[in-house]
């Protein structure tokens, strides 16, 4: 079955080369906009058939439409994400926006407040099919959170704004290694002044990762060398569900509760050996470590809305209160096994097991106020509170005479909490040619990092202003420009501060540091546009008291300890080039190149002062070609040049994507056939940038799949009427217009 797959996927490729045409941009947007004036024309209902480029560019956003792509379907929102502009995600699991790390994720414009592992693991039970866009922001408002000194990325998840009821049924099936199933339902159902909307979705997916590390440790004048080969496979199965209600409290005022979550259970099988000498590839003994596991994430998340537009001239009032639970538990039995070179038993076994039970509450309350003050010119302010509540119960246990001991040693309990007051002020002007921005935030933090085993508790209380100022003018209609600063933070992660050690193996772990202080980036960024067809950005940002995660070797246990650490400064120039050109009537390409140069500096790591630096560049291109009314195919290629996290290196990371789209019965069915990294390129080679150590990762998770998506749409496909475009293409402004 592999076989015939590929060979029918080499066969689309050899096709795609010689196809040569798809509507432009330029023509795509003219549609939207000629359609939009002729719907707001029209007394009676419309279907609208347009649909949206796969990437746009609006003023300091670009926008991934993700429900218009082929390579989204079967994919969660962890996988797109990975392949958005600009966007690179390293083997944690870490996001970085044009060479930057440090972004904020929302989901629907909500800050997530989650760690990294918690924040993958939720995008990753997000499916593909319930998202409608990914924005991007390198240097948002201060309308935005201060925190994510990279920018933000904004995930907007669908929600339909049809009349009467409806609903899309997805189910799929995918191979790699291992065979993939996922299913979904949504429904819509909008009558008078109620609307109901709702979603459930299920997937299971098995995949693998192989890490093999080789690496060599000097101690008192004695070498020893390390080569680990390992792989762990895993079994995920993911469930998520969203309901909500609108109600209209007249033409003017909405009240909206919605309640959205997921739980996820994954198992994982993991075994790896690791061979030890005092000469390379002349080994005299091994461990074999054998580490079953499960995790289990859940989540919920309650939202009550009220919106109210106060006049015809844009003056609104919006306000939210949320409420959202985490919970998650690793379990992990660690089997190990030692042997001489001959393969005969060398000691004891060493058995100990871990848990790492997690609680998350975030309470959030939260106001925005619009006042349009002159032709032209409106103020917006509001005011936001949130709490955060985290607790890490960290349970470590030895097997001794067939009995589970605790090790209070390394058990531990660390609970963190969190509370920020925000207020900000944007006033936006818009003259003949020119629009102009200004905007300050003001944050008061206070945070408590209490280790209960250890005694041990960090209080921290400071106050900041964040500015931004954005100014774009358009010299001429076919040239534009643009120039923003924005100063922002990035707090550390409540997981980062517990103190104590976490173990992924015998020989490597992670270890959190409660003494991490917060990073302040200021980021100023120059932007150009040509004719809509040619976007350019230049920018320059600073980072004090950076957050690094560093790779470091204990000479004296021989261990590698992963910990995040503050170094004193990074600095980054990149510039990003977008050009979308119309190849012919039916085929179209969007073209991106990213070039960033990273300086680390700090004056003391590993006992010596430590910089790096390295150019980097980033290349993504996509073409979609329009074969037919009914078909139409995709095809993307990105290319990651090498480059430097902190105190590694990283290789060069490559592949190809592509994809089929067929629709049936007036569009009302769909049929897609995706493959991810076609070529079986994508993988991490990571070596140390610190001249004193001496190590190399391999890492290769599954990244070869190849799936079949089928989804259907029933019920009412009508859209409301002029009304409800009254305010634009605001989901919230729409609702409020509607009866």
């Amino acid at each position: 079955m592999k076989g015939t797959i590929r060979k029918c996927f080499f066969l689309i490729i050899s096709a795609l080369l010689f196809i040569s045409d798809v509507y432009s941009q330029n023509e795509e947007k003219t549609a939207v906009d000629t359609i939009s004036n002729l719907v707001e024309q029209q007394l009676n209902t419309v279907s609208i058939t347009a649909k949206k480029p796969l990437i746009q560019r609006k003023g300091n956003k670009v926008i991934l439409n993700v429900a218009n792509s082929i390579l989204a379907a079967g994919n969660s929102a962890f996988d797109i994400l990975s392949k958005a502009p600009g966007v690179t995600v390293d083997n944690e699991g870490n996001i970085s926006l044009k060479g930057r790390r440090g972004v904020s994720i929302l989901l629907n414009g909500k800050l997530t407040y989650l760690s990294t592992e918690q924040l993958t693991a939720l995008l990753r039970s997000t499916p593909g099919n319930s998202i409608e866009s990914i924005e991007m922001m390198s240097n948002p408002s201060a309308k935005y959170d201060a925190s994510g000194s990279a920018g933000v990325i904004n995930i907007k998840l669908k929600k339909n704004q049809s009349d009467g009821t409806n609903g899309t049924i997805t189910a799929g099936s995918g191979y790699g290694k291992y065979y993939k199933y996922n299913g979904g339902l949504m429904l819509n159902h909008s009558v008078n002044k109620v609307k109901l909307f709702g979603d459930y979705n299920y997937s299971e997916n098995k995949d693998f990762q192989d890490l093999n590390v080789n690496r060599s440790n000097t101690s008192g004048g004695e070498q020893t060398y390390f080569n680990q080969k390992g792989r762990e496979v895993y079994l995920h199965k993911d469930n998520s569900y969203r309901v909500g209600i609108d109600y209209y409290l007249d033409d003017k005022s909405v009240l909206g509760f919605s309640m959205n979550g997921s739980f996820k259970n994954v198992n994982v099988n993991s075994e790896n050996r690791t061979l030890m000498g005092n000469k390379p590839l002349a080994y005299d003994s091994s461990v074999v470590a054998i580490n079953p596991g499960s995790s289990k994430y859940t989540d919920q998340t309650y939202n009550l809305n009220y919106k109210i537009t106060i006049d015809t001239l844009g003056q609104e009032f919006n306000a939210d209160v949320d409420y959202a639970h985490f919970y998650s538990n690793n379990k992990t039995v660690y089997n190990n096994y030692f042997y001489n070179a001959f393969e005969n038993p060398l000691r004891a076994p060493l058995i100990y097991r871990n848990a790492t039970p997690s609680n998350v509450n975030i309470l959030v309350g939260k106001v925005d106020y619009t006042l349009p003050l002159a032709s032209k010119m409106k103020l917006e302010a509001g005011a936001k509170n949130s709490y955060v509540r985290t607790d890490n119960d960290f349970k470590f246990e030895n097997l001794q005479n067939n009995t589970w001991n605790n090790d209070t040693l390394r058990s531990n309990r660390f609970i963190y909490k969190e509370k920020v007051s925000a207020a900000y002020v944007n006033l936006h002007k818009e003259y003949k040619s020119t629009t102009i921005q200004v905007g300050l935030r003001a944050e008061f933090t206070h945070s408590e990092g209490n280790s209960l085993t250890e005694k041990l508790m960090v209080k921290r209380n400071y106050l900041d202003l964040f500015s931004s100022v954005f100014i774009n003018h358009t010299i001429t209609p076919n040239h534009e420009i643009g120039v923003s600063y924005s100063r922002r933070i990035d707090r550390p992660d409540y997981q980062s501060l517990n103190p104590f050690l976490f173990f992924s193996d015998l020989y490597t772990y992670n270890q959190g540091n409660p003494f991490l202080n917060p990073q302040y980036t200021n980021a100023f960024e120059f932007s150009y546009g040509y004719k809509k067809i040619l976007n350019a950005t230049l920018g320059y940002s600073r980072t004090r008291d950076v957050i690094t995660t560093t790779l470091l070797t204990d000479s004296v246990k021989k261990t590698l300890l992963i910990k995040d650490q503050n170094m004193a400064n990074e600095e980054t120039v990149n510039l990003n080039v977008s050009v979308p050109l119309a190849i012919s009537k039916w085929w179209s390409t969007n073209n991106e190149i990213t070039l960033y140069h990273t300086n680390y500096t700090t004056p003391e790591l590993m006992g010596a002062p430590f910089k790096s630096n390295k150019l980097t560049w980033l290349v993504n291109t996509t073409q979609t070609f329009q074969l037919n009314q009914t078909l139409s195919a995709e095809l993307t290629a990105s290319y990651q040049s090498a480059q430097i996290y902190g105190t590694y290196k990283v290789k060069p990371i490559y592949g190809i994507d592509m994809g089929l789209s067929k629709s049936f019965f007036d569009n009302k069915m769909n049929l897609k056939l995706a493959a991810t990294d076609v070529f079986n390129q994508r993988k991490a080679n990571i070596s140390s940038a610190i001249k004193q150590q001496d190590y190399k990762l391999y890492q290769k998770p599954e990244t070869r799949v190849f799936r079949l998506t089928f989804t259907y749409s029933f019920g009412s496909k009508l859209i409301k009427a002029v009304r409800e475009r009254a305010n634009g293409s605001s989901v919230e402004q729409n609702r409020v217009k509607s009866n």
